[in-house]
């Protein structure tokens, strides 16, 4: 009999989707099949510390239902730290041997966790995770730097202007007013979830909703307004990468917001995308290419516009890419998993490959590295 694989999902952490973070764990948890995994809990606090969760640990080994959330409580984590070069980072929790696992399951979204500082605290703790690496994650999670990949590699996205907090306001008012129009989007430039996100009809609402932003981050953007279907396609896998069959998201807020992400069921979400063979093969190609002007790996959920017409009755411009999301939501109503289960691959079959995928890519890495494994 196979040895179950040890996976140590980390979920929680120090950013505003510290909930969602703590809600997808549980879907996950959910859905590895027992017979296959073991699974190690652990769970980092809003000020950065990493315990062991306890009652994760315990709800896991029951035959109770589980929790709607996993709760970040428990005895310090020890043991990452006897993993990483001496002065990187000190060990802060449980016993040697919890760190000692086959691969590593990153639910940490938003910064502090989607960024690329976990990714690189575990390369350099040489364990294989899950998800895109630390470059891919680093520009997956800045909207400015996604953009700006996009632009580089030829790949249409929503106009913008960059914002630095500190810095005067009037060049962007001077752009919403000049090129980009109201209604406009503010969002800041490291977060998801649309936390922080205002629609902005004036330039009262602009200054309000920049304020907004600039407390979750110090970069932010405003971003025009597509008059458009919003479609979404999964990427799976990295050489090639895989896209699904394309979905599409009618909001039921004024956008597709964070109460319609995680806290209703108020957006409807149409998967398959009600689109003709031919505008499918073009979200789908149109995905690839977003995944990779990125550096992207293992999974992404990419976010497109389908603009048929403009605001003002003139042709719209086709496909646009809003934005890549690096570690997608896994709970039960979001799209990544729906996606890929509607294009033959259902929800404990995908964690399967993406695991199979971080121990793959990790094995590989060595090779080149000189570090050859068994």
């Amino acid at each position: 009999m196979t040895a179950r694989r040890r996976v140590l999902l980390l979920f929680g952490g120090r950013s505003a989707e510290h909930d969602v973070s703590r809600t997808t764990a549980v879907a996950v948890a959910a859905a590895l099949d027992p017979a296959k995994y073991e699974i190690v809990p652990v769970g980092i606090t809003t000020d950065g510390r990493w315990l062991v969760a306890d009652a994760a640990r315990e709800a896991l080994a029951g035959s109770a239902a589980l929790p709607a959330q996993f709760a970040v409580d428990g005895a310090p984590a020890r043991g990452i730290g006897e993993r990483v070069t001496d002065g990187v980072m000190s060990a802060r929790g449980l016993e040697p041997s919890a760190f000692d696992v086959d691969v590593v399951f990153p639910l940490l979204h938003g910064p502090y966790g989607e960024d690329g500082t976990v990714q690189g605290l575990l390369e350099l703790a040489d364990l294989p995770y899950v998800g895109s690496g630390v470059v891919g994650s680093a520009i997956g999670m800045d909207k400015i730097a996604m953009k700006t990949a996009f632009a580089g590699a030829g790949v249409p996205t929503p106009r913008f202007v960059a914002h630095r907090a500190g810095h005067d306001l009037a060049p962007v008012v001077a752009a919403v007013d000049g090129d980009l129009g109201y209604p406009c989007f503010v969002k800041p430039a490291n977060l998801g979830s649309s936390v922080g996100v205002s629609k902005a009809r004036d330039e009262r609402e602009l200054r309000g909703a920049c304020e907004l932003a600039l407390g979750f981050d110090e970069w932010i953007l405003v971003e025009e307004a597509v008059t458009g279907r919003e479609i979404e396609v999964a990427v799976l896998g990295d050489d090639p990468p895989e896209a699904s069959v394309p979905g599409e998201i009618v909001p039921g807020d004024d956008f597709y917001s964070y109460a319609d992400k995680y806290e209703s069921d108020a957006a409807e979400l149409l998967v398959p995308a009600p689109l003709d063979a031919a505008e499918q093969d073009a979200a789908r190609s149109l995905a690839v290419r977003a995944f990779e002007a990125c550096r992207l790996e293992a999974m992404a959920r990419v976010d497109l516009f389908y603009e048929e017409a403009r605001a003002d009755g003139t042709p719209g411009r086709g496909w646009l890419v809003n934005e890549v999301n690096t570690i997608p939501g896994f709970t039960p109503i979001s799209m990544y998993p729906k996606l890929w289960a509607a294009s033959g691959i259902p929800y404990a079959a995908l964690l399967d490959r993406l695991i199979d995928l971080a121990v793959e890519r990790h094995a590989r890495r060595a090779r080149r590295a000189g570090r050859q494994r068994d």
